[in-house]
């Protein structure tokens, strides 16, 4: 009986010892998944830009009135970006400046009045709401550009400051890069052109709708 009662404790004892290590050879039933922390917006930013401009262009004597009229002018664009963004709750503020190679062009019905602009760029403030990720914003400042006059057989360029507003859309993608759509609208105001290149010293105008695609690395 003695005996009895010793092998059924030996076994007893044996059996205590190995289901820890079993129970540790046994696959986990559910793992909890990573949690994935919300982009932060915050921090400076580079990148490269390219789109679309259309819009109009007027050439217009101040003393006689007479003018070409509005024409179209259109052209693409591709140029860098840099800015910085501070996020505090939902919210993201911003500034942001560009600069653009442009090819924006556009010649009146007569053929003798051209516009050209050959570059642009802008300096401006952003508000962002941020779902995440996704990034809605308005933004506006000041635009700057060359207003380049063409006549037969003269030339004069001007350099103007005007204003700029829109909106877009930006998705942080993966990691630290984002991209973005934009509109714009900017005005350069009117440039002067001399008598000398024009006949008469002539306002010239520069208005334009952009359209923008980016691609921006957060640091």
């Amino acid at each position: 009986m003695n005996r009895f009662t010793l092998a059924v404790c030996a076994s007893l004892l044996a059996a205590a010892t190995a289901v820890p290590a079993f129970a540790a050879d046994m696959p986990t039933p559910f793992k909890a998944p990573a949690y994935a922390a919300p982009f932060n917006w915050s921090g400076f930013y580079l990148g490269i830009n390219g789109g679309y401009g259309w819009g109009k262009s007027s050439w217009t004597d101040p003393l006689s009135g007479g003018t070409t009229g509005d024409f179209n002018l259109s052209g693409a664009m591709a140029g860098g970006t840099v800015g910085y963004n501070l996020q505090t709750g939902q919210f993201v503020l911003g500034v942001e400046g560009d600069i653009d190679y442009s090819w924006m062009t556009g010649t009146d019905a007569t053929g003798c009045c051209q516009t050209r602009n050959d570059w642009f760029a802008t300096a401006r403030g952003r508000l962002g709401y941020a779902f995440d990720r996704w990034m809605p914003f308005l933004t506006g400042g000041a635009a700057f550009g060359d207003v380049k006059m063409n006549t037969v057989g003269a030339s004069q360029t001007a350099t103007r400051v005007g204003w700029t507003a829109g909106g877009g859309l930006e998705y942080a993608f993966v990691g630290a890069w984002s991209a973005k759509l934009e509109y714009l609208y900017a005005d350069l105001g009117k440039a002067s052109c001399s008598a000398a290149t024009c006949g008469v010293t002539t306002d010239v105008t520069f208005k334009a709708n952009i359209v923008r695609a980016g691609v921006n690395y957060h640091f």
